[in-house]
């Protein structure tokens, strides 16, 4: 046929039109999902779990009909428990993927290292992991528990039940250096006080010197902040010196990564820990999770841990707030999610606190018994105290620092 003047013009006016669209405003496009996580290396333990999480609720929002009439496709990373890989990693999320979102990281060290290079590059940050607390950045969300949610019931229910001496071990990076303060915060505001305070590098494995400092010491009992596969012969190493009966063990990091399954019951039996989720919890929207992992999964629901949970809340989180701003554009989503969105998760009910980018959502502390989480007490709706200190991103939204602690 042949073609007018006017019809091409016409044509070429809405080829025009159609390049001059921003990318989410294409709805055949898929959503392009960014995810750095450590599958191999020291901290596979953490990373695996959370990379089943990704796929399971990324699996249940398309199978839903996908967020505003688009499927999610992920590109996904493995950053080998490797720092300088997640900067390699995050680049290409965002130069070559073009992502819309990012919703990765584990230790503290990797989300400091890629959360200036997503803020420069414009893409969103769901960062879903337990953490020291403090960052306050209005690109950012942070959905996992907060030391005044997690290490301030933890402590004080420790010195109720042992007494007023503590001896911190934390891991030598900055998670471990702001949770060391934490803990001496939470001591002082109980009336105790810390008798010692080491930090190991990751690699370390070897805990048999510092095994005799405590005795030396003679706490009431010892708080562990030690992180990855390295950090766990301290547990074994305690049990085989014959401490554990003696000298009781609280953390806030032991059996996120399931590690209290691959303790001996005497090794681990009779550790406190406080966590957002237990695999135990008995309520309706714990146990269509299992039976969602364990279809999904083989079966595998022993896999499941508390970094997988916050993990898979942390997307649910943030594909809520898309439903709502009905548009991938970053500036919406990030007002949408703000606006104090919550979902029902396999933990209960999980909100986010707008001002920080924090979520609200229960702790339990629980008892290491029998490679089981078993919970001793509930603390409902727990906010981010903490970060409601010192940071209000209504105030200042353009904010992207990291407070520290001031004793």
């Amino acid at each position: 046929m042949k073609a007018t003047r006017r019809s091409v013009s016409i044509r070429f006016a809405g080829l025009a039109a159609a390049l001059a669209l921003p990318r989410w405003a294409h709805a055949a496009d898929p959503i392009k999902f960014g995810s750095l996580l450590d599958t191999s290396g020291n901290f596979d333990a953490y990373g695996k779990p959370m990379n089943m999480a990704t796929d399971l609720a990324i699996d249940e929002i398309n199978r839903s009909g996908g967020l505003i009439g688009r499927q999610i496709k992920k590109s996904a990373y493995d950053t080998q428990s490797n720092m300088a890989m997640y900067t390699k990693f995050a680049q290409q999320l965002a130069r070559q993927d073009k992502v819309d979102v990012v919703i990765g990281g584990i230790l503290s060290a990797s989300r400091e290292a890629i959360r200036p290079l997503l803020n420069r590059e414009k893409i969103l940050y769901v960062y879903t992991p337990l953490y020291e607390g403090g960052v306050c950045d209005g690109n950012t969300f942070l959905t996992g528990t907060t030391p005044a949610q997690q290490a301030e019931v933890l402590v004080p229910y420790a010195v109720k039940k042992w007494g007023r001496k503590a001896y911190i071990l934390a891991a030598d990076y900055n998670y471990g250096q702001y949770m060391a303060k934490w803990f001496q915060k939470f001591l002082a505001e109980s009336g105790a006080a810390d008798v010692g305070l080491e930090f190991f590098p990751l690699d370390v494995s070897d805990f048999n010197s510092t095994i005799a400092k405590i005795q030396a010491a003679k706490p009431d009992f010892v708080i562990s902040a030690l992180v990855g596969g390295a950090h766990l012969s301290f547990y074994r190493q305690w049990a085989a010196a014959g401490m554990k009966g003696k000298i009781p063990l609280v953390s806030t990091t032991l059996g996120v990564g399931n590690e209290h399954q691959v303790l001996t019951a005497a090794e681990g039996d009779g550790i406190l820990v406080a966590y957002n989720y237990s695999p135990e919890l008995q309520t309706p929207a714990n146990k269509v999770f299992l039976q969602a992992w364990g279809k999904m999964h083989g079966g595998n629901t022993k896999a499941i841990n508390e970094l997988a949970v916050l993990h898979y809340q942390g997307i649910k989180l943030w594909a809520e707030g898309v439903r709502k701003a009905g548009s991938l554009e970053r500036a919406k989503v990030i007002g949408a999610m703000a606006s104090g969105i919550s979902i029902d998760g396999p933990s209960g009910k999980v909100s986010i606190d707008g001002p920080t980018h924090h979520v609200t959502l229960d702790v339990h502390v629980m008892e290491i018994r029998g490679q089981q989480l078993k919970v001793l007490q509930s603390f409902a709706q727990r906010p981010p105290r903490e970060t409601q200190a010192v940071c209000n991103l209504v105030k200042t939204p353009a904010s992207s620092t990291q407070f520290e602690i001031k004793l």
